[in-house]
């Protein structure tokens, strides 16, 4: 069963990831930073950052650029220390993932990860620690998790319908099925949004981060052009974790 699910995302990835003609249509710009506060329940537990990286001066291949990290602050080190950092390179249009990497530093788990995107061998390299571990066979367009976040930004947010997301940690082939629910009003500290909620069906979540059974992953993205997630929640194993936005800064023209 397992197998088959993953022919039939080889079969499905094409067709969910159209390409962007021009920089100009995409609602993000380099430069582009958003800070978020993270609570567990009522406390404070970090901050975490999303970048779209400046272009390269030199040898500009016109590539996209993304980072993300997080941190606890000293309250959770004491039980649960996190200083993670990702970073994405995806190609000009906007349609498939080139690079990924993750320093993974989470309470005693620590990773350096690294896939490679080879499209012309039609294979995800996994790397640890500069060791390969493993290959995957990809399609010719995969998006990986960092990604796939901004790409959700590309599309049309309509209420009350589905999009279906491909993405590709360099382990798995994952198809996320995403439900987008009402406009509404979002309070948070960056100032007061109308905002679309999101349902993700993410699935194999572990750690810390795994969602308790009846737990839920939430998103809520502002109602207009640039679709800035501005509000993410979700109930744990271990309780509920907040993270709203803090600040926002250069953010592309409404």
């Amino acid at each position: 069963m397992r197998r088959n699910a993953g022919i039939l995302a080889l079969l499905l990835f094409p067709a969910f990831l159209p390409a962007v003609e021009s920089a100009r249509e995409l609602p993000f710009q380099p430069g582009e930073t958003l800070n978020y506060d993270l609570k567990w329940g009522l406390f404070p537990v970090g901050s975490a950052t999303m970048k779209v990286l400046p272009k390269e001066d030199e040898g500009d291949d016109g590539f996209h650029r993304l980072s993300f990290s997080v941190r606890t602050n000293e309250f959770a080190d004491a039980f649960y220390k996190v200083r993670t950092n990702i970073k994405s390179v995806v190609d000009r249009t906007f349609s498939r993932s080139m690079r990924y990497e993750k320093s993974q530093k989470e309470g005693k788990t620590k990773r350096e990860i690294e896939v490679l995107f080879d499209y012309d061998a039609g294979k995800a390299s996994y790397f640890e620690s500069g060791r390969l571990v493993s290959t995957l066979p990809i399609p010719s367009q995969v998006l990986d998790p960092l990604s796939i976040a901004y790409f959700f930004r590309l599309g049309e947010l309509k209420a009350e319908t589905e999009t279906i997301l491909p993405t590709c940690d360099g382990r798995k082939l994952k198809m996320i099925k995403v439900r987008t629910g009402k406009t509404e009003k979002i309070r948070v500290p960056a100032g007061t949004f109308k905002a679309m909620g999101t349902i993700p069906e993410m699935k194999d979540l572990s750690g810390v981060f795994k969602k308790s059974p009846e737990g839920i992953l939430r998103i809520w993205y502002s109602a207009d052009s640039r679709k800035i997630p501005v509000r993410i929640s979700s109930k744990v194993v271990v309780g509920s974790f907040t993270a709203r936005l803090v600040s926002a800064e250069g953010l592309k023209e409404n």
